[in-house]
């Protein structure tokens, strides 16, 4: 039991980070745009928050400049796509090109650098409760503000106007356009929030799940994490599912080498991608459901006055 509560435990943390991402560009697609930028906005957003967290001690501090970083990124992409039209696919892509790049030349002074250990962070009597404590009650208090976000996300998006005219611009935004909404806008801050998401989970990823940074950290999270909101069919709480379900497969690896699995670690590491991989494809089986549920004009560009 004791093993199964520390899986769980480690299972939550794996996958706050991509919980996080997949929030982020969520909220993108929602409004119309596609952002495969989100590994390259981690990678910048975690040396980022590393150099913070090593300069002052403070994890606070350190995702708030994750955030920034990141929103900084998305803003850069956002005024890209949205203003000059160039392609959401393309510009994505180089954008992730862009944060590899200049995360590995930044973090050079990083390299192989650790942060003191973390405070044990535990939940008052909770934490002392027979293994749910365990596994539930000595998170971060990041891992237990995701899933706060996750409702406050899917508050947002479908019980307020503003999250209505959002999905609208996402669905048409020529009609969204007709009724007055600065559409360009709107979606610039979609982006922009989507950005400083995805910062705040790759600071996370290299402040507190793995606090040392090395070129390459966040090792394909934010791929997984587009891949997620396909897989959560565009809703906030099935994103937070699809996080805890890689973040599972992803400890499992380990477990199985503790328990002298004899598997090839290649073969091991490779779980977490082959299983979204599956996942996809068994949800690509139904095409109608996919269309049904995807934003309208996701990936579409807005010309106003065309």
């Amino acid at each position: 039991m004791n093993e199964l509560a520390l899986l769980l435990a480690a299972t939550i943390a794996a996958g706050t980070t991509v919980a996080l991402a997949g929030l982020g560009l969520l909220l993108n697609e929602k409004a119309g745009v596609l952002n495969l930028g989100a590994e390259g906005m981690m990678l910048v957003a975690a040396v980022a928050g590393f150099a913070t967290a090593l300069a002052t001690g403070s994890d606070l501090l350190a995702f708030g400049v994750g955030a920034v970083a990141g929103a900084l990124a998305a803003a850069v992409f956002g005024v890209l796509v949205i203003w000059l039209n160039t392609n959401q696919y393309a510009t994505g892509l180089a954008l992730s090109l862009l944060g590899a790049g200049l995360s590995a030349f930044v973090g050079q002074a990083y390299t192989g650098k650790k942060l003191e250990d973390r405070t044990n962070y535990e939940v008052p009597w909770l934490s002392d409760l027979p293994f749910v404590g365990e596994a539930l009650f000595r998170q971060h208090p990041m891992a237990y503000a995701t899933i706060a976000l996750v409702f406050l996300c899917a508050w947002f998006l479908y019980r307020t106007r503003a999250g209505l005219v959002l999905r609208s611009v996402g669905e048409s935004p020529e009609s969204a356009h007709a009724l007055g909404y600065p559409v360009r806008w709107i979606r610039l801050a979609a982006v922009v929030a989507g950005g400083a998401l995805c910062g705040v989970a790759g600071a996370f990823l290299s402040v507190v799940y793995a606090p040392m940074w090395v070129e390459g950290l966040v090792a394909g999270r934010g791929w997984i994490a587009l891949a997620l909101t396909t897989f959560a069919t565009w809703r906030p709480g099935r994103v937070l599912l699809g996080a805890y379900l890689f973040g599972g497969v992803t400890m499992l690896q380990f477990t199985l080498q503790g328990m002298g699995v004899e598997i090839a670690s290649q073969l091991l590491a490779m779980l977490p991608y082959l299983a979204t991989i599956v996942v996809l494809a068994l949800i690509s089986r139904n095409p109608l459901w996919i269309r049904i549920n995807m934003p309208a004009s996701l990936g579409r560009p807005f010309h106003p006055g065309t």
